[in-house]
């Protein structure tokens, strides 16, 4: 009697796992896929995109799965596809559990599987993007064939997990400690003006004295004016000057000091080239500041698939040997002038 006793109440929690296990079969998991991908998309054409599958399958594998729940888990109309309260929960408690089987896959077809291969998107700020990281693509691809690239170009923070980035270039401070971060190489800030302003109008000598000339400043993609910024007695000291002219790429901020409308604060890896020609000069070097730097950054895997780590190295190692660090040079140029 005490035997059977034991027996129906082992049986109890059995039977409750059992039930669970049971639901957790009967809710398609290419359903579940669907919708992440929906929800990382923004659209269900381009989650089709993304899965490589057509947009019907999307749609028949999502409603399946909400046939399944007895929920709606999608707002849809002709223009948009939000979340309800209920698919907002579910993506909330199901996207980490996913991704972390799709990352056990990837790890276990890398080893098997020969050299890296899959996809990688890649976001990257409009002017490092454009200047130093997308012309690097074209070896990596050699070297690396059958690893594909998506590039992002905008300014904006990269949301790893809503904008499905894998790998981020971002330039400045890196304040996030959800992310690793590795400095590639330290981010030089200049102000620049061409030899023909510099003659018209002399250059700038201390920060105060940015007030009297003409300055040019970067817009974001957001809509934000960026500071500039400077080390002023050891302490960083922000600067925003009343500019008549400002642009939202910064190589158009670039050709803008070139053709001798102004003074401008650039990075250094868009300048130094010019720089190093003669075109344009530098001043107040000795305020620029020195804490930031040019970041490729990731989010924090215990294992990375073998694309991330090659795509990581190739960059990290071309991006030091590409001689993007002026300031040294101009700083020698000053001391033997």
């Amino acid at each position: 009697m005490t035997s059977s006793t034991v027996g129906c109440s082992a049986s109890a929690p059995l039977a409750l796992r059992a039930d669970g296990l049971a639901s957790s079969f009967a809710t398609s998991y290419a359903g579940v896929v669907a919708f992440i991908a929906v929800v990382t998309e923004g659209s269900f054409a381009r989650a089709a995109e993304r899965l490589g599958v057509g947009r019907s399958a999307v749609s028949r594998s999502v409603q399946k799965l909400e046939d399944q729940l007895n929920v709606r888990l999608f707002l849809r109309t002709t223009r948009s596809t939000t979340l309800t309260r209920e698919g907002d929960l579910f993506y909330a408690n199901c996207h980490t559990g996913v991704d972390r089987i799709v990352r056990a896959l990837e790890e276990i077809r890398d080893l098997r599987q020969g050299p890296p291969r899959g996809h990688l998107r890649i976001s990257a700020g409009v002017g490092f993007g454009r200047r130093v990281v997308a012309p690097l693509l074209g070896e990596f691809r050699s070297e690396y064939p059958e690893v594909s690239i998506d590039l992002l170009l905008d300014d904006k923070p990269t949301d790893f997990i809503s904008d499905g980035v894998d790998i981020a270039f971002r330039n400045g401070r890196m304040e996030d400690a959800q992310i690793i971060a590795k400095q590639i190489i330290p981010m030089q800030m200049l102000v620049c003006a061409s030899r023909q302003y510099q003659e018209a109008h002399g250059l700038p000598q201390t920060v105060e004295e940015l007030l009297h000339h003409q300055c040019i400043n970067y817009r974001s993609s957001a809509g934000r004016i960026f500071e500039w910024e400077f080390k002023v007695d050891g302490q960083l000291r922000r600067f925003l000057p009343q500019a008549k002219v400002s642009y939202n790429d910064p190589d158009l901020v670039l050709q803008a000091v070139l053709d001798g409308h102004g003074v401008a604060q650039v990075a250094g890896y868009l300048a130094c080239d010019s720089l190093r020609s003669g075109a344009i000069v530098s001043c107040l070097a000795q305020h620029a500041p020195e804490d930031c730097g040019h970041y490729i950054c990731y989010l924090s895997r215990q294992h990375l698939p073998s694309r991330m780590r090659v795509f990581i190295d190739f960059m990290t190692t071309k991006i030091r040997a590409s001689d993007l660090q002026c300031l040294t040079d101009f700083n020698a140029e000053a001391a033997r002038g």
